[in-house]
Order: C-alpha cells, then structure tokens, then sequence
C-alpha cells in the first residue's frame, strides 16, 4: 500500500476494525482446530483435509495482513468540517444524468465503505472523480465504460 492514506468515517473505521477482530479472534481459532484434527488423523503427506486447512490458514493470514496494512494507513474524516459549496468527500450530491434525465444520489466515500447498493459511491470512480470541487449547477461530463455521461450537480449536502 506505501503511504497511501485511506480517508474513513469513524463508521468506516469501525468496521474495519471489527473485521480485523472476527479474524484474528474467531477465524484463526477455527482453521487452527480444523489443522489439528487432520494431524490427528494421521500421515499429514497425503491428508486433503490437512492441505485445505493449510490453504485456508494462509488466506485468512494474508486478509489480515491486508486490513492491518489498511489500518495503517486510515485517517478518520472530520466531519464537522465537511462544507457543502464544492463536491467533497462524504458529501451527498444529488445529480441528474443529462442523457437519459434520471436523477440520483450519491454519498461520496472511501474505497472501503463503497456501496453501490447504499448509494455509497468510492471517491477513486470515474464519476466520483468527475465531480470533486464543482458546485450545484455545474454540468458535467465523464468518460465510464458505456460511453460518455453528461450530468449537472443538483444539491450537495452533508
């Protein structure tokens, strides 16, 4: 990751945090028993269950490399000084695409509390990219994989 800093919500950090635990706490207990039935079985060499374990165990050691190198790394968002003249990050920014007049909302956040589903949208997308320091009125456009999209900012609030 280098020195990458991730910006997250206490939310955001939080949730990371506790995934971090699960693994740590939970998951490597579980893989750890699952080693030690199949050595008890016997001739380690040729025992499937053993080398799935082995495997499952290196997996679940890099993930929490992963979130701990992450960790390192996070820096939590003041929210209280989120303003709402620019596009910013955690900004909601309500928008209208100009190619097809739908209107939607989005919640500008970290790559780790993306979702889609939730309106969450990660600063590093195309879109989100497109929109970070305009104001309400601006229109904008942006190349994604479906071609060009027009958009105009509508409201930013927090």
């Amino acid at each position: 990751m280098g020195n990458n800093v991730t910006y997250v919500t206490k939310a955001g950090l939080k949730k990371i945090q506790d995934e971090l635990d699960q693994l740590q706490n939970i998951e490597r207990a579980k893989i750890s028993k699952a080693i030690g039935e199949a050595i008890e079985k016997g001739d380690i060499s040729e025992n499937a269950e053993y080398d799935a374990a082995k495997d499952a165990q290196g997996m679940l050691e890099a993930k929490i490399a992963k979130l701990q190198g992450l960790l390192s790394t996070c820096r939590i968002i003041d929210e209280s000084q989120i303003g709402t003249s620019k596009v910013q990050m955690l900004n909601k920014v309500k928008i209208k695409n100009l190619n097809n007049g739908a209107e939607v909302t989005y919640t500008l956040v970290s790559e780790t509390e993306a979702n889609l589903r939730e309106g969450k949208l990660s600063i590093h997308t195309p879109i989100a990219k497109a929109l970070i320091g305009k104001k309400v009125g601006d229109k904008v456009e942006v190349q994604v994989p479906a071609g060009i999209m027009k958009f105009e900012i509508l409201d930013i609030s927090i």
